[in-house]
């Protein structure tokens, strides 16, 4: 899915997004998005898969607590205190999720 940063977050670019992000241990990409005005390099986008999670069996209900942790490392993404918290609840979360259930 591909997320238009520019009406919530206008100043902050889909590099930015994808370096705080991928801190926090949340794996995206920049990705430009439909009528953007920055380069490619920059973007205004970030592109999410779920292809990740559900293989290692998350479901629905889980999504909703990655778009609040989402939402909460680009409310701040320079704060380290934030993406360090964000980061440990994602890794907390994921335990339950192994990547090889046998």
């Amino acid at each position: 899915m591909l997320l238009d940063l520019r009406t919530k977050f206008p100043e902050l670019t889909g590099k930015v997004a994808e370096n705080a992000l991928v801190a926090a241990d949340i794996t995206v990409n920049k990705n430009m998005v439909p009528f953007d005005t920055r380069s490619a390099f920059q973007t205004s986008g970030i592109r999410l898969g779920t292809a990740a999670m559900t293989t290692r069996g998350a479901k629905e209900d889980l999504m909703v607590l990655v778009a609040e942790l989402i939402d909460k490392v680009l409310s701040a993404p320079e704060d380290e205190k934030v993406i360090a918290e964000v980061r440990e609840k994602v890794n907390a979360t994921m335990k339950d999720y192994p990547l090889f259930a046998y």
